[in-house]
Parts: C-alpha cells; structure tokens; sequence
C-alpha cells in the first residue's frame, strides 16, 4: 500500500513539472510556433518501471532539416552542392550538437538522408522519465543551435530546426522523391481526423487532409495530407513514420510517404476517355507551334539560300584561301570557258533571244516569260551568262530531280532542299496517317491531321513565297540605305564646295575660333575674331561678282536641268529596285514521264509561279523543251499574255564561227576544208553537239573522227532508246519498234515527211499517241501551221545522219524489215480471212435474191470488190514472204 502511493507521487510530480516545462519551451522559442502541448498529449503512454535511485540509459533519435537541398528529381543538380560540402557540414553540426549537456546526452551518429534534406541524428541519455527528459533535451538543443548561428545549411542560410523523431527513421534510397502531400496509412484502426491534425499541425501549415476511403481487404486505409510547403512534409513525413498512436482500444502505426499530385496514369486515362476534347486541343496546339515557331525559321532559311548566307564559297576566308592559296598552285586557265553564245557576230540568233530576256528581267515582274527549245538548244547556257552578266541571284527549282523521286515522301524532301526550306518533318505524313486510321476507330472521323501531296506542296510553296518576299523587301531597304548615304554624300560635298568659295572670297568663319578668342564683347576689345559677311567680301572678287547679271533663261535652264536629272536618278534607283528582285528558275517544266505525282507537282508549280509573277515578287522564268507546256501556265495566269521566248538550232553560217570562236578563246585557231565544213554541217547548229565537237577538236580528235564519233555514240543511243535492248524491253516503250522503223526509213531519205501522211498509213492508224511520246523523247521534232500539226522532223539535226547509218546496216535492216514485213503479212492476212468468211456470207445471199435482177447486181459488184482486196493482200503477202525469205539469207550470210 504504501508503495502504490509513493509511486502515484511521482507520477503527479512528473505531470506538474511537464506542464511546467512546455510552456517555458514556448516562450523560448517565440518566433515559431509550435503545438508541442497537443502534440505531447496525443503521444502514447508507455509503461515504465520508475526506478528511485537510479536513471536508465536511453537512445532516441533526432531530425535536422534544411541540412542539405530537399532532391526534387533526378535531374535535380543541387544534390551534387550538398555530396560536396557534407563533411563540413556534419562536423559543424556535431561541434553545435555537443554542446548540450542536459541528462547526460550524448551523439552516439549522425546520418545524413540528403534526399530529404535532412540529418538523422543517433543520441543516449540518461533520465528515470523519458517523456519529460526529452522535451527537456529539445528544448536545450533549439536554444544552443539559435544562439550559435542556427542549422547549417548547403546554401550558407540558417534555416534548419531539430525535431524529436516520433517513430522509428527511415532512410530509404527509392525513386520517391519529396512531394508537398502526404500520404498517411494506418496499420490498424482508423485515427480521426482531429488526432492526425493535432500531430501534424506542428510541422507546419496544413491545406487540407482527406479523409481515408474505401479500400479491398489487404491493403491499408490512408488519409492523404496537404501541406502549404515542402519542408514541412518531409519533416512529418521522417519524424512520424512507423509512430504508435492510440485508438480507441488498439494501436495504430502510422506509415507515411510521398504522393504525386497525380496518379501515374491520369493524363493517359483523361485522354483515352476524352479523345472528342483532346485531340481536337492537341492538334490546335501543334498547328499553332508549327506556325509560330517553324514557319518564321524556314522563312529565314530560304532568305538565306537567296543570299547565300549558308554558301561557304560565298566567305571572305574562303575566297581570300582561295585568291592566295588555291589559284596560285592551280594549273588551269584563270579565264572562264563559258563564253556567251551571243557574241557579236557569231550567232545572230541568240542575240534577239537574251535582248528578249534581258528586257523581261529590267521591267517589273507582271507576268511569266517561257523559255522553250530543244535539248541542247542553249536554254540553261543562256540564263546562266545574263544572271552572272548582271549579277542576279536566282532560285532553280529542277523538276526533272524532283520527277524522279519514287514516293511522296522523297519529292517533298527533295523539293525542300533545293528552295531550302528547312527543318522539313516529311516522315510525319505517314505517322499522321496512322493516327488518321486510329481515330477512326476511336472517335468515329478522321483527325485531319494527314495532308495530300498537293497540299503538302502548296505549304512548302507558299513558305518559300514569304522568303521571296523579305529577300525583295530587304534588297529594297539596302538600296534605299544605299541611296540616302549617296544624297548625303553629295550633300556634304556640296557644302564643301561652298566652303571653299566663302575661303576663297575671304568671307569664311571658322566657328571654332570663338571657343578660343571669344566672340561679341570680346570681339569689340580687340580679342575675339568677328563674324564676315558679304560686305567684307575682297575687293577683287566684288567686281566679278557685280558683272554677272542674272539671267533669267539661265536659272530655268538650270531648274530644267535639275528636274532631268532628278527624273534620271529616279528612274535608275527604279531600275535597281527592279534589278534587286529575286528570279525563280524552273526548269525542265515538262510532263513527260512521271505519272500522276508529276502532273499535280507541274500543276502547283503553274498556280505558285503565276502568284509570284501576279504579285510581282519575283521574276520567274520557265524552261522547257516542248512548246506544248505553255497551255499549262497559260491556265494559271489566263488574264495576261506570257512571254515567250524560242531558241531553235543555229544555221550553218552562225554554227561554224561559233565553233571557230570556241576554238580560238582555247587557243586552237584552224581552218577547215571543205570536207571539214560538211562535216560540222551534219550537226545542225544543236548547241549540245556543237560543244562536244569543240571538246573533242581540244582534246586532238580531227573533225572528222569527232563528227563520226558523235554519229556513233548516236546511233548506240538511238537503238537503245527507240527499239530497247530486248523484245521484254520493247513492250515497256510508248510505240512499237514497227512505228519507230517506219520514221526512220522516211526521214534518213528527206528531211521532212508529211505528219497526217504517216499518221493514217501502217502501222500508226490513226493513232497519235505514239507519236508524241516520241516527240517527248527527243526522238523526232513535229512542225506546226496555224497550232496545226504539219511536218516530221528528226529530234536532232545529227539525228538524220544517225537514221541513215541505222538503215544502212544490212544486219539491222533485215531484222526490222522482217519483223515490220510479218506485221503487214499478219494484217493481209486478216483482210483476207475477212474477204473470204464476208464471200461466204454474199453467197447465201446470191441464192436468196436470184429472182431479183438489181440485188443481183449489186452482191457481184461488193463480190468483185472483195476478190480485187483478197487479190492485193495476197500479192503483198507473196511478195512480203519473198522479201523476208531474201532478207533470211541476208541474216544468215552475215552469221557466217
């Protein structure tokens, strides 16, 4: 009995002195807030054996917070501050640490959790009541570590506090990194919502706690913990974990972590239950971020291509390497061997082909000028010397590169790097058409986000129109800039000019001099200069100057002189503005081969040329070989009249002294006989084989060989090119070898053959088709009368010589004749199957009219005629049959 009550003695005094005790911890540390008081009170009691006499040794632990940066996430680069400083950093904390010494406490280890930002310190004590022995030792270590600075800190910014941890700690090295909510789950009964408030409040501010929900059997409840900062939860979040609360009747260990403001798969979840509200956002968002962001890029990258930002032969280091270093060790001439082909008295024709072009490029830009000719006509040669005569810079865009793309997604990327446009996402199109087939499926329409080809080139078109635009507009500021620099140029000589005439009639003052000598007042004493003016003027120059009259016709002379000159310099800044302006080359505009891809691409080139020409942004100049392709721009801009231009082979006269121009500037002067001249006639004036006559007369061929060498190389070309190399490659051609061997035979003997002509004989029939696909192939050339087709020409003026080889090779011939003569006979042979079965059917009708005199009459008469066609095609199939047998022997003479 009497033990009992001593022991409930101490018990009370233990209460009265905790009591005591927690609001001197209050006042100490007055510039924070702490509920201590519910937090002390909602505390599990523990039962102690209370020992008299002697204290027991306990451990306990500690949370420091603040240490070192709170990591955020991996990537979070802060962390790496804290590994290099946390030596220092624990040694300064352990020296703050071991200056208390209240019951006995001492650091037993210090372990740093840097991805709270915290240390966990290991303590003893001695004390025969824990509960007030460590408040009392709380209470200690606060005071000692604000007197001495505060808590370390990686930043050098005392901000830290110490805090009794309440559970058992932690130190985990998970990917679960620090997170403002906190997720409190209890392993065992359910703790109210007042209970979870009153431990958590005193680690800082709370925005909200939710309340636990349902959950399956085996995993535990949690209530979900909001707090206003993110020190403040990782501070509850390491001093709580596994803590002992009561409940009720049990207790309850709270287990505590971090949890995401949202779940992992929350986003994936929104979109696939909404894609009606998603993906019309998420497109919006990525067509808004192309045109903000990509378009204004590629605008810029196409103003550099014109101006050559990105052309590293275009750099001062370059061309200073290159005029110092390169050239000095170069054995080749200095001089360029592109010579124009207009030259004065060489070839007259091209003369009115560039003065037509250069016309075009110095007037402002109000339609499309058309350049057509044959291969080798000169067409690319031309345009090249008058854009380097007047230095333009001009954009090409070859449609033959971008025809032989093999899909959509190579013309686009091929079409891009030639206007330079740039980034170009081409593959994006096919990744838009699966997304196209999937929304299908999931919202029941297409996403719109997959583009045709003709839209595709529109985009890249209208873009690079842009670029055009701010190249025009920039080379017309320079100008401007240019012009404003010369007006004050030629002002400020001007005033020069008047400055010398006041030196000379000694009327000049030089304001400076009054900074030194004074002026006004000063001038009076006799310090300063005084201001001149005309009435100090020299006496000698007052008599000149009264001896001119002023001439009334003189000043209007000069005033007209003014306003001429005035007009001239407006006129030449115009021609310069028009000068500036970008050119646009398309070449090789033609339909031939291609298909369907080549047709759409020539249609937007057509409309995007005629916009540049309509808005006068550029010059644009179209280069084809057919005059057909005009009909397609002439749709495009049907409201003006285009300008066209034609080159044509040269005439004998111009072809040899261009060849013998060439020949000079290469330092090889001849003169060619007679034989030499009808050689180089057989060239025709096409400039492509002009050139390569030049080459290989340089190279030490004579003319002659160089002549038949380029009949040979024709007739190789021709064979491969008309007939194929096999009869499977024959089948791929657009006519038959029978069409091609007939043209040749006629136009090898004259040099033009009568177009309808062939067209209604064998084995053409009517059909045309072939024969424009050979025109197309530079095969032949049709003449026209009034937009009539008239006349058959050969491709190439050499072409004729070619043909002539090609029927005079006996082998050659007799394979083409026998093959052309079993096509007739095949066809004879069907008029006469249709004769004789039409001859069986009039017989029956003969029996049938017997009585009838004049139907009598006319079944003998449609009879005759039958037996007079079976008559013909069967002599042509006797004489065909001859033929071949003859041309056999041909063959086989020549297999021996």
């Amino acid at each position: 009995m009497h033990r009992s009550r001593h022991l409930l003695r101490i018990l009370a005094s233990s209460s009265s002195s905790h009591r005591l005790l927690a609001p001197r911890s209050l006042a100490v540390t007055s510039p924070r807030r702490y509920y201590a008081e519910s937090a002390t009170s909602d505390a599990p009691a523990v039962e102690q054996d209370v020992k008299e006499d002697v204290p027991e040794t306990h451990e306990g632990w500690l949370w420091i917070d603040s240490v070192f940066p709170v990591r955020l996430g991996r990537w979070d680069l802060r962390s790496y501050i804290g590994y290099a400083r946390e030596e220092s950093l624990l040694q300064r904390l352990r020296s703050l640490l071991s200056t208390v010494k209240t019951h006995d406490f001492q650091i037993v280890s210090l372990e740093p959790h840097s991805k709270d930002g915290g240390v966990f310190v290991k303590f003893t004590y001695s004390a025969k009541q824990k509960d007030a022995a460590l408040d009392s030792i709380l209470q200690s270590l606060r005071q000692s570590v604000h007197s001495r600075g505060g808590v370390p800190s990686w930043a050098g910014l005392p901000s830290g506090e110490v805090w009794l941890v309440k559970g058992t700690p932690w130190r985990e090295d998970l990917h679960r990194y620090a997170m403002p909510i906190l997720k409190v789950s209890f392993d065992g009964p359910d703790v109210p919502e007042e209970t979870l408030y009153g431990l958590l409040r005193p680690y800082g501010v709370i925005n909200d706690i939710i309340p636990p929900s349902p959950a399956p059997a085996g995993i535990l409840r949690s209530s979900t913990v909001t707090f206003r900062s993110l020190r403040s939860a990782t501070t509850a979040r390491n001093t709580l974990h596994a803590a002992k609360i009561p409940s009720g009747q049990a207790i309850t260990v709270l287990r505590t972590s971090y949890q995401q403001p949202l779940s992992a798969h929350a986003i994936r979840d929104y979109v696939t239950n909404h894609p009606r509200i998603f993906l019309p956002i998420l497109f919006f968002l990525l067509g808004t971020v192309t045109y903000a962001i990509f378009d204004p890029i590629r605008v810029l990258m196409v103003e550099g291509k014109m101006e050559d930002w990105f052309d590293y032969k275009e750099f001062a280091i370059y061309k200073w390497i290159r005029t110092n270093a390169l050239e000095r060790f170069s054995f080749t001439s200095a001089e360029s061997d592109s010579v124009s082909l207009a030259s004065e008295g060489v070839w007259k024709e091209r003369q009115e082909a560039e003065e037509a072009l250069e016309k075009y490029l110095t007037d402002l830009p109000s339609t499309i000028c058309f350049v057509h000719g044959p291969q080798g006509s000169g067409k690319t040669r031309m345009l090249n010397s008058l854009l380097k005569q007047h230095g333009r810079k001009a954009m090409v865009i070859d449609v033959g590169q971008l025809s032989k793309a093999g899909s959509d997604m190579a013309l686009v990327s091929s079409l891009a790097n030639q206007t330079g446009y740039w980034p170009v996402f081409s593959f994006l199109n096919s990744v838009n058409n699966v997304i196209d087939l999937a929304s299908v499926g999931v919202i029941g329409q297409k996403a719109g986000l997959s583009s045709s080809l003709n839209e595709q080139l529109k985009q890249i078109l209208d873009v690079v129109g842009r670029g055009l635009s701010r190249v025009n507009a920039s080379h017309r500021t320079q100008r401007e800039r240019q012009a404003k620099h010369a007006q004050l140029q030629a002002v400020r000589r001007l005033e020069d000019e008047e400055v010398r005439e006041k030196i000379q009639q000694g009327i000049w003052h030089d304001g400076r001099i009054d900074a030194v000598c004074g002026n006004g007042v000063m001038s009076e004493l006799g310090v300063g200069v005084e201001r001149f003016g005309e009435a100090d003027a020299d006496l000698l120059a007052q008599p000149a100057a009264e001896a001119v009259g002023v001439d009334e016709k003189a000043v209007d002379e000069e005033q007209k002189q003014a306003e001429e000159a005035k007009q001239k310099q407006q006129r030449a800044e115009d021609l310069q503005n028009i000068e500036s302006m970008p050119v646009v080359i398309i070449k090789n505009f033609d339909s031939k081969g291609g298909g369907g891809r080549k047709e759409e691409l020539l249609n937007v080139l057509a409309q995007w040329a005629a916009s540049l020409a309509d808005g006068q942004v550029a010059h644009v100049i179209v280069v084809s070989d057919n005059r057909e392709n005009v009909k397609r721009l002439a749709r495009a801009l049907p409201s003006k009249p285009l300008t066209q231009i034609s080159l044509s082979d040269a005439d004998n006269t111009s072809a040899i002294s261009f060849v013998k121009q060439k020949l000079h500037d290469i330092g090889v002067d001849v003169t060619f006989t007679q034989q030499q001249l009808a050689y180089i006639d057989r060239l025709g004036g096409r400039a492509s084989d002009l050139e390569s006559l030049i080459h290989k007369v340089r190279s030490g061929m004579t003319v002659e060989e160089a002549v038949d060498d380029i009949v040979t190389r024709g007739v190789s070309e021709l064979r491969k090119n008309a007939f194929g190399d096999d009869i499977e490659d024959a089948k791929s051609l657009p006519w038959t070898r029978e069409q091609a061997w007939t043209l040749m035979k006629q136009l090898c003997k004259q040099p033009e053959i009568s177009y309808h002509e062939v067209l209604m004989d064998f084995p053409f029939k009517g059909d045309e088709t072939p024969l424009r696909n050979m025109e197309h192939a530079e095969l032949i050339s049709i003449g026209t009368i009034n937009g009539r087709p008239s006349t058959i020409r050969p491709g190439k003026p050499v072409y004729k010589y070619v043909f002539e080889r090609l029927v005079h090779d006996p082998t050659f011939q007799a394979t083409q004749d026998i093959a052309f003569n079993e096509k007739v006979i095949a066809s004879a042979e069907t008029t006469v199957r249709a004769c004789e079965d039409e001859l069986l059917t009039l017989k029956d009708v003969d029996a049938g009219t017997a009585s009838w005199w004049g139907s009598k009459r006319a079944v003998e008469m449609r009879a005759n005629h039958l037996l007079r066609k079976m008559r013909a095609a069967q002599e042509k199939i006797e004489a065909l049959e001859r033929q071949n047998a003859q041309l056999k022997k041909v063959l086989a003479k020549t297999k021996t």
